[in-house]
């Protein structure tokens, strides 16, 4: 089944009918749940281990070959045989002939028997006979003076890989040799399924010997923000503008949630226009969403332009646009658009809003889609920090910028939706449920942790 399959067969909504309430406001759960229950992580594609960073594991990976696959030294030095070194010190070293060096890669047939060594590099196999390595600090390097620093590049001292090593501590059976086997046995896992391969699962990826890995791939997600009043930054203000900041604030988001991320200008309050470029942006979107024009002002032109967007025959799509029983983001819509059922999430238009509503909605939207199985932010709970109590309207769930460290939960800046200074210095957001009005100073608050 094709991604976009998926998507046509989410939007089917198999799960909880959900219905606003009396007060005609859905809940936070319910908005939410509507939402993964039509998003559906992306159909698998095999792709090159670079091109998989950031992507999410399909399949268990079991290691194939051991690793390391063979004995090798752990040190630059001298490969002996233990009984040779027993009782060797600085006043009576163990004198041994040097039968040849043993490099990393090395394939030869180097053996080391009674009374010999072999000079050995870090990484080399152990040679047949070896049962340890002296590092070469312990030698005399073949010099034939006291202990050494260390190993003279073989075309500079031809002669440190012959003649005789004097060894002045002893060794026991192991000693500076990594075992086949002693990170990862053949059969053993190496990955599980639902793994996000970040530089250390990759690495263990290729030294096992696997260039290629089965992964829901990172969603492609397009941001839109609409509005007249809209300017680009650099670009000079007019009376009455503002710079669009909200694209450039989901944008971040949604690549800081995994996704692959496209901003689109800043459009204006004309459905036909808005209508156009989002069909332009179908080819290349998993998930869109937009941000402004959701509310109920005469140029809110979402809801208009979202009537109709693509094929219209399409059974299943549609956008359906609703309040919910929060503070702030109270204006929301979802569903999907277009011949593929492409989801679409439209939030509301002021800053703190649209943010606040992509840490709650989009992020997990985008986790489902990349096949995550934790889709959320953290929570936790904190002491509330704060000179005077809070208050919030009762039968909104209110969402407050704030600090959190050291268990304390401390807000930042006032309740307003279009603080946007507030909203950068916040990296946590304390939740007030619908049932309470106030919240005291010292009192225990449920916190959403945005980092």
């Amino acid at each position: 089944m094709s991604s976009a399959e998926h998507r046509a067969a989410g939007h089917d909504r198999t799960g909880p009918d959900h219905t606003p309430g009396p007060d005609g406001l859905w809940t936070v759960e319910d908005h939410l749940e509507d939402i993964l229950t039509t998003v559906r992580p992306l159909e698998p594609i095999e792709l090159n281990l670079l091109d998989a960073q950031g992507c999410v594991l399909v399949d268990d990976v079991t290691v194939p070959v051991s690793l390391p696959p063979f004995d090798n030294s752990s040190m630059d030095g001298y490969a002996v045989r233990v009984a040779d070194v027993a009782g060797a010190s600085e006043e009576y070293p163990a004198a041994l002939e040097v039968v040849g060096d043993v490099a990393a890669g090395a394939a030869g047939e180097l053996r080391v028997g009674p009374g010999q060594a072999a000079r050995i590099m870090t990484g080399a196999p152990l040679p047949p006979g070896a049962e340890a390595v002296v590092p070469v600090e312990w030698t005399d390097g073949g010099l034939g003076g006291g202990p050494v620093d260390g190993m003279r590049a073989r075309s500079l001292a031809p002669e440190g890989a012959e003649g005789q090593v004097l060894v002045h501590r002893p060794a026991g059976a192991g000693a500076h040799v990594r075992s086949a086997g002693d990170d990862v046995r053949a059969g053993d896992l190496a990955l599980e399924a639902g793994t996000v391969l970040g530089p250390p699962q990759i690495s263990l990826l290729a030294a096992i010997g696997r260039g290629r890995v089965r992964v829901h791939p990172r969603p492609r997600v397009v941001v839109l923000s609409t509005g007249s009043e809209l300017v680009q930054p650099d670009e000079e203000l007019a009376y009455g503008q503002i710079y669009d900041s909200n694209s450039f604030a989901l944008t971040a988001a949604a690549r800081d949630a995994g996704a692959i991320a496209y901003r689109v200008g800043a459009v204006a309050d004309d459905a036909d226009t808005l209508r156009s470029t989002i069909e332009d942006q179908l080819v290349r979107a998993d998930l869109l969403v937009t941000t402004g024009g959701v509310s109920v002002g005469a140029y809110d032109v979402v809801k208009e332009a979202l009537a109709h967007v693509g094929d219209e025959d399409e059974p299943g799509g549609g956008v359906d646009f609703r309040k919910l029983a929060m503070q702030p983001g109270k204006p929301q819509g979802f569903g999907s658009v277009g011949p593929d059922h492409t989801p679409l999430l439209a939030l509301p238009g002021n800053p703190v809003s649209s943010y606040v509503s992509f840490e709650l909605f989009v992020r997990p939207a985008i986790r489902t889609l990349m096949g995550l199985a934790d889709v959320h932010r953290p929570r936790t709970t904190a002491t509330l920090a704060a000179e005077k109590a809070l208050t919030s309207p009762r039968g909104r769930r209110q969402f407050l910028r704030a600090t959190c460290a050291d268990g304390t939960a401390t807000p930042v800046g006032g309740a307003g939706s279009h603080l946007v200074a507030a909203l950068a210095r916040a990296d946590a957001l304390i939740v007030v449920p619908e049932d309470v009005e106030t919240v005291e100073p010292g009192a225990e608050v449920e916190v959403v942790l945005l980092r």
